[in-house]
């Protein structure tokens, strides 16, 4: 196949469109895809036109063609083998939109662990967010944690903390189908009626205000809760009334575009890729994978595949090889 990018190009519209893609200069590489990963709450925004005006430039990801609200080429999970350049035939991850052939700088491709398969190393952005999501909650051995949204973020989320000693792990959510998920990662499940409360951190991902609602009630005194949530446009009610404050609530945002405060003098971006990417080395993880979509019928499938009733695990790209 001739380089071919997606493209989003209306609300709810996306398509391949042919790329030029130059050979590599000095310090470049020449990548062939390999495998990808559609990032479902993200891209669920740029594919039905909901990225806010405020947040265009800071919503732009490494490599995207175009500008919001479309066209755009976006995304940002790639695994693939080096064709040309240093260290010709590894195995890197690319933070760079859905595409089967680029060239990019060495320096934005990390190494995938050679004990890592590459159908996993896509999780690797969600990796990284869900391990600077942790560095901000800061949550300890023995804690009561709770997971609200087991969607793949809040599912790594919860796994990172299942593997803290002594924790208690429950994700929570409306779906009693990712139960055998969040079972099969460590944590315990709950729908919102019968989420354990009096907890130690919690964490927000279910992009819902309702969700938000359940996180704050769940909180114990003086408890943090961690907002990873991203809403794009929409407006959500915060219940701040209540016990909110007598209780002395903590509500902390967490985003990926800066390291965590906690780390951020000692961790570069790359770093933090690294570490996400050594993480990955759990067979566990496995389950998170949803059965891989080929490339050329990535256009047609996105609809399904954003859907707010969508299987929750990762949408897992696969690309032709040459």
């Amino acid at each position: 196949m001739a380089p071919k990018a997606l493209w989003y190009v209306g609300q709810k519209r996306a398509e391949l469109r042919d790329e030029t893609v130059a050979a590599p200069a000095a310090g470049e590489l020449r990548v062939r895809a390999r495998f990808g990963a559609v990032s479902r709450g993200t891209e669920r925004l740029v594919f039905e036109g909901r990225v806010p005006e405020s947040e265009f430039e800071r919503m732009r990801a490494p490599f995207m063609g175009g500008a919001f609200p479309h066209p755009v080429k976006y995304g940002y999970s790639v695994v693939g083998s080096v064709e040309e350049g240093a260290g010709r035939g590894r195995t890197v991850f690319v933070l760079h939109p859905h595409q089967n052939e680029f060239v990019v700088p060495e320096v934005a491709a990390a190494t995938v662990p050679d004990n890592v398969p590459p159908q996993r190393a896509v999780l690797a952005a969600n990796m990284e967010t869900a391990l600077n999501a942790v560095w901000d909650g800061a949550p300890g051995p023995a804690d009561r944690i709770a997971v609200v949204g087991g969607g793949v973020v809040g599912l790594l989320v919860a796994r990172l903390c299942a593997r803290m000693p002594g924790t208690t792990v429950t994700v929570i959510d409306v779906s009693t189908g990712r139960a055998a998920l969040a079972q099969a990662l460590g944590a315990n499940f709950a729908t919102p009626d019968k989420a354990p409360e009096n907890c130690d951190v919690v964490f927000h991902a279910s992009a819902s205000a309702a969700g938000l609602a359940t996180a704050l009630r769940i909180a114990g005194e003086e408890a943090a809760v961690v907002e990873l949530s991203w809403y794009g446009s929409g407006d959500v009610a915060a219940p701040l009334g209540q016990a909110f404050h007598s209780r002395r609530l903590r509500l902390l945002s967490s985003q990926v575009g800066k390291v965590a405060a906690s780390h951020r003098p000692r961790w570069t971006y790359h770093q933090r890729l690294s570490a996400a990417l050594a993480l990955l080395d759990d067979p566990t993880l496995d389950v998170l994978l949803g059965p891989p979509v080929d490339f050329a019928d990535l256009p047609e499938r996105l609809p399904a595949l954003l859907a707010m009733d969508a299987d929750a695990r990762c949408p897992l790209i696969r690309y032709p090889q040459a």
